[in-house]
């Protein structure tokens, strides 16, 4: 599996409880981080790369642990790889519209994620089918934040006043729905819970597709026979394109684990 940075651990702890005995490769395309403010071509190119770089390590299927990168290449990494099971992520609209009570949903994501085609799509036919309205708002300089393990813990912190000046003009608009469309938004989940309090009495549902994601590899594993059901330890491998001690960090920080990480170039 990989991301633009470490927000697809977010993903890995879902797969991890519900595939225990998988071996899990995760890279962290760190170097070339955000893949939000690049362009569609640009997004595509890191993805291919990097999917042929775990193809070469043998993987028998692949998470695509970032919107945006699914937004613009999961159908070119389906054309590279058609006999291969390719699991993506997207903002979660369709269970945010089942979620709300009133439609009126907010989608924070990221700039490229936001501008995407199929995302763009997706609301249509969601909107179409529940008549739910979807407020977009890119959060921009929050994926950043995440990196570097800024989690907004305390009120008043950057990262928290960023989350502010996001969400409170969407409360202000009635919403009571938010779907965090990037797979490193979940980590500052507490954070957003807060900023939602500050503003508003009313329950507000927060929808993260990382349940559902592990849900799907697990039925696509198990359709091929791919599944691995083995009472022996697995093993879990970090890699990344920049330096080692970050994602070191997030893995111990964000999830309690220490894997062997190294440095790749891809």
């Amino acid at each position: 599996m990989f991301d633009s940075g470490v927000g697809g651990l977010s993903v890995l702890r879902h797969i991890r409880a519900q595939l225990p005995h998988e071996d899990l490769i995760y890279v962290a395309d760190s170097g070339y981080a955000p893949y939000g403010d690049k362009t569609e071509q640009q997004v595509i190119d890191r993805s291919l790369a990097v999917a042929a770089w775990l193809v070469q390590q043998g993987i028998k299927a692949l998470v695509v642990a970032c919107n945006t990168a699914t937004i613009a290449a999961i159908k070119a990494l389906r054309a590279r790889y058609p006999e291969l099971p390719i699991v993506g992520v997207e903002p979660g609209l369709k269970p945010a519209a089942a979620a709300s009570h009133n439609g009126k949903i907010g989608v924070l994501a990221t700039e490229r994620t936001l501008r995407g085609e199929k995302l763009l799509a997706l609301r249509e036919q969601v909107s179409t089918a529940t008549g739910a309205t979807f407020i977009l708002q890119p959060c921009i300089g929050l994926v950043e934040r995440i990196e570097q393990c800024a989690m907004g813990n305390e009120p008043g912190d950057a990262t928290s006043t960023m989350l502010e000046r996001y969400i409170a003009p969407l409360l202000a608009q009635g919403v009571d729905t938010l779907v965090l469309g990037c797979t490193h938004y979940p980590f500052v989940q507490d954070a957003i819970t807060r900023t939602v309090r500050a503003h508003t009495q009313q329950q507000v549902a927060l929808i993260d597709t990382g349940d559902a994601v592990a849900r799907q590899l697990t039925r696509l594993l198990d359709a091929a026979s791919l599944r691995r059901d083995l009472n022996q330890a697995p093993q879990l491998h970090g890699y990344t394109t920049a330096g080692v001690e970050a994602l070191t960090t997030a893995f111990a920080g964000l999830l309690d684990l220490h894997p062997p990480v190294q440095h790749i170039a891809v």
